[in-house]
């Protein structure tokens, strides 16, 4: 199978940077960090401008959604690692988030349940054991738990590899984090659902019974409720996987505060590449 990094290389590929959560100690696997608060904030500003803009252009949002300066915020978004895709010009074209939320001891702990079938009558109850259930699996089975979203990718991008790289380097991150069982909504416009099914995300569940798309009258579409779980891709995609969770401790990863790290696995010397300060304009 031919190489995803050797499949987008050359001078039409883009960069992945990381951004963790704001604060949190950056794991030693990681050896190019960028410990800068002003930085941090200037790049999860130009996510979620840059997540504004896509989800406005698709319909997804209202114009007053966003903030005066066009940025699509979430609470969320400071607890959230964010896969980032940049262009060589220094413009981003892709960004996905993954927010553990391994603490959550029920579903109403969930940034999910404001998903409007967790409202339903009929549907509402039997959602939430299923989301339960997962919970479950992920502490029995020792591994994180969390809520993939806020997937956007620039139109120019959609068709290419480029898109389902940042797929892939998620799975790849979750991995080097030690695994993770999760969910994602998906949106069934642009066959969003469709490509993740194809990774190896699946509906989720209860019992044999899967749940079936369902109207999000936020977004004005179609979505999906999948679960997945990082360890279990599509066979298809693991050798992919696995080539991107050894690129990514080279990736630039931009840190709010100064990180400690574990000695174990971290070097003093400087990584070969990586997204430099002058690629960052900060505000």
């Amino acid at each position: 199978m031919k190489s995803i990094v050797t499949r987008v290389s050359g001078s039409n590929s883009t960069e992945i940077v990381v951004l963790p959560p704001a604060g949190t100690t950056v794991p030693g696997v990681f050896r190019n960090v960028i410990s800068n608060s002003a930085a941090y904030r200037s790049v999860l500003s130009q996510v979620q401008r840059f997540r504004g803009r896509i989800y406005l252009e698709d319909g997804a949002i209202m114009a007053g959604e966003l903030t005066p300066d066009g940025r699509h915020m979430l609470p969320v978004d400071y607890q959230s690692w964010h896969v980032i895709a940049v262009e060589k010009t220094g413009e981003i074209s892709g960004c996905l988030r993954f927010l553990e939320e391994s603490t959550a001891t029920r579903f109403e702990d969930l940034f999910l349940r404001g998903a409007a079938i967790a409202h339903c009558p009929a549907l509402g109850p039997t959602v939430r054991r299923a989301v339960e259930d997962e919970m479950e699996r992920a502490r029995r089975e020792d591994v994180r738990f969390g809520e993939v979203g806020g997937w956007a990718i620039s139109e120019n991008r959609r068709s290419g590899w480029e898109a389902l790289r940042i797929v892939l380097s998620t799975y790849g991150l979750l991995q080097l984090l030690g695994g993770c069982i999760g969910l994602a909504t998906a949106t069934v416009r642009h066959g969003s659902a469709r490509i993740l099914r194809k990774i190896g995300l699946a509906a989720l569940s209860s019992g044999d019974a899967a749940l079936a798309p369902y109207y999000e009258p936020r977004f004005g579409c179609l979505m999906e409720m999948l679960r997945f779980d990082s360890r279990r891709a599509n066979e298809r995609f693991t050798e992919w996987i696995e080539e991107l969770t050894s690129y990514l401790p080279t990736a630039s990863v931009i840190a709010s505060a100064p990180s400690s790290r574990a000695l174990r696995g971290w070097s003093e010397a400087p990584a070969e590449s990586g997204w430099a300060m002058a690629n960052i304009a900060v505000a």
